[in-house]
């Protein structure tokens, strides 16, 4: 289940079938002088097979390569480059990410969307961290998080999901961006004519017309305790909100969301987003193989 090489080949076919009509024969998606040891596909491939057994270390995961893998590897390229290139992916990870979600979430028309901390360091380095502080607009800063009732030093991961789990948009703001100000994207998502189910963080009369007005979207959201007016949150609305609680839980418990090795903000998003791309492969890898969509853990054990 475990085997680096074979899941590796997985991610490669994947990676290439959706990118077929974009790579040569090299599978590179440009071209370069000098011809590289690991192909682009590969990089994706090897990106999304580390992200889905757990190693979210760079420098483990090409120790792991060096020591256990050597024979299967023999055109390793260096760490740093491998860096390089998967930040210079990052479009074409996303694409692969959008594919994929594309097939799964045929015919669907009801979503779900939630946010959750991407912490960067502990709350108590705050003012003497220097990370992803390399320009103002992408830097992290305090927010608070309802769910854990405590403040967090990072990001905040806003996510749209599927009624069968799998990912439709996402975005990544300041941890201070408050959940509502995420709708605004949800206009230039591609979303339409559709149910999106939020908490009682999106609670917005003016969100809600603006959201039906330019999209057709029907948000619907719980109402408040002190509310006087509003209808009662549908059953299945809660029922389908439990969905994208679960894929939060995988993605932290599985792909380590919330522990940070980056030191650079691009670094944090792109992590971030090869994380939640092979949290959608695994799901394909199961709809293929006609399983449950959600069992991640048993994606690869075939």
């Amino acid at each position: 289940m475990h085997n680096l090489k074979t899941n590796f080949v997985k991610f490669f076919e994947i990676t290439k079938q959706v990118f077929s009509a974009k790579i040569d024969a090299n599978f590179n998606f440009q071209s370069y002088r000098r011809l590289p040891k690991l192909s682009d596909c590969e990089i994706l491939a090897l990106t999304l097979t580390a992200e889905s057994i757990g190693i979210d270390s760079e420098n483990y995961l090409f120790g792991k390569l060096k020591s256990d893998y050597k024979d299967d590897f023999p055109s390793l390229i260096d760490r740093s480059n491998f860096n390089r290139r998967r930040k210079r992916l990052g479009d074409y990870i996303s694409e692969l990410n959008q594919a994929l979600a594309c097939k799964l979430n045929e015919g669907e028309n009801v979503y779900v969307v939630d946010s959750i901390p991407v912490p960067v360091c502990q709350l108590a380095r705050e003012k003497r961290s220097k990370i992803c502080k390399q320009t103002f607009e992408t830097a992290p800063d305090k927010g608070y998080s309802a769910v854990q009732k405590n403040y967090f030093y990072g990001y905040k991961l806003h996510l749209v999901i599927s009624q069968k789990g799998v990912f439709q948009c996402m975005d990544m703001t300041k941890a201070s961006v408050h959940d509502i100000q995420y709708l605004e994207d949800v206009k230039y998502s591609g979303l339409s004519n559709c149910t999106l189910i939020g908490d009682k963080a999106y609670l917005s009369c003016t969100q809600q017309i603006d959201l039906f007005n330019a999209c057709q979207i029907k948000l619907e959201t719980p109402k408040r305790n002190n509310q006087k007016d509003g209808k009662l949150f549908a059953p299945i609305f809660k029922r389908s909100r439990k969905r994208i609680e679960t894929f939060f839980s995988q993605l932290c418990d599985q792909f380590m969301l919330k522990r940070n090795y980056a030191k650079s903000a691009i670094g944090v998003f792109i992590r971030t987003l090869s994380k939640v791309t092979a949290a959608t492969t695994l799901q394909f890898i199961n709809f293929k193989n006609n399983k449950p969509t959600n069992h991640l853990k048993y994606a690869l054990a075939t």
